[in-house]
């Protein structure tokens, strides 16, 4: 029986079985999925009709409540509140559609209750729900995402993406910035300098991963080049595995200068040189500043040749009397030195 076990010729007919169940089961998933979710269209698509027939108001929900629970007490998802969310499902997406949505129908109830209790347009909805089957977001990651507005800021940065890139790469290269980046997990001073804001976002890598989104892949920080014997460091450097080529991120904590441009398009032009591989597209710079007027960003941008963003982001400031208040990592350091 070992030796089987061993052989190459079963190890790869196991492994494609066990992927082959791995599918199906996500199948299986999300065929049931589906049918719930028809269940549910069909239940609140009866109870708008028996309002609308008979006039009957809500008493209506409690009495099919009451009844499908008393009919099958053993089974959840019927209270009076379910019932209301599905009429709501229905409501909401009727006029458009016919059928539960495609995009809608991969997604578990407790998602789209979610965006149902906190979206009032059919269009942004749908974005959300296209956006949660991409990246796989959880119910938590999807309310952040809603109340951060990431469809007022998908695809706004300022770029010369579509004068430098192709159009496929350019399309896809502008959505995947935004405009302002929300770093609400950074605390910083006003007199915070690039440093500062560089060492919270590696602190909270994953934080900063999410709301960069999906396909970015950190390569580091202070990322080192040598150009003609000189030395350079990239202040944050990834390679997005969608574009298929690095991206190189600049911080500033002030309001944008042209002259950023021009350091960002040396950088560009030096990992292109000595990073890239064969197959790899031109590399993205993003610049991310404070603050920024869109129409210098435009002057500075137009006889550019390399792809580059520019981006706002905002943090949570501490006012200095706070900051001034909070122990230095020497004065915590020494605290704990007392309690060992």
């Amino acid at each position: 029986m070992s030796k089987i076990n061993l052989h190459a010729d079963y190890r790869l007919a196991l492994d494609e079985i066990k992927q082959r169940i791995q599918a199906t089961q996500i199948r299986a998933v999300l065929a049931v999925n589906r049918e719930l979710l028809v269940l549910y269209w069909h239940i609140g698509q009866t109870i708008v009709s028996l309002q609308q027939a008979q006039g009957w108001g809500g008493a209506v929900v409690e009495q099919m409540a009451a009844d499908l629970q008393n009919e099958h007490p053993g089974i959840q998802g019927f209270s009076r509140s379910s019932l209301f969310a599905m009429r709501q499902f229905y409501l909401f997406f009727s006029p458009r559609f016919e059928i539960v949505p495609q995009p809608v129908g991969q997604l578990p109830w407790g998602h789209i209750r979610t965006i149902l209790g906190k979206i009032k347009d059919v269009d942004i909805a749908l974005f959300y729900t296209s956006a949660c089957i991409e990246n796989g977001w959880s119910r938590p990651i999807l309310e952040l995402q809603i109340e951060q507005g990431l469809h007022l800021r998908q695809g706004l940065a300022p770029s010369n993406f579509q004068l430098v890139l192709p159009a496929p790469q350019s399309e896809l290269a502008q959505q995947t910035l935004k405009d302002p980046y929300v770093f609400d997990f950074l605390t910083l001073s006003q007199k915070a300098v690039e440093r500062d804001v560089e060492n919270q976002l590696v602190a909270n890598i994953t934080r900063f991963l999410l709301e960069l989104g999906k396909g970015f892949a950190f390569l580091g920080r202070q990322y080192p080049l040598e150009v003609n014997s000189r030395s350079y460091f990239l202040d944050l450097l990834f390679y997005h595995t969608r574009l298929k080529c690095y991206v190189v991120i600049e911080l500033k904590t002030g309001e944008f200068k042209p002259e950023y441009v021009g350091k960002m398009n040396f950088y560009l032009s030096a990992v292109d040189d000595l990073l890239s591989a064969e197959g790899d597209q031109p590399s993205i710079g993003l610049i991310l500043c404070k603050d920024k007027d869109r129409l210098d960003v435009e002057y500075a941008l137009r006889d550019v040749n390399k792809p580059i963003g520019v981006s706002s982001f905002i943090t949570k400031e501490i006012s200095l009397e706070v900051q001034a208040q909070l122990p230095t990592v020497a004065e915590i350091e020494q605290q704990l030195a007392r309690k060992l």
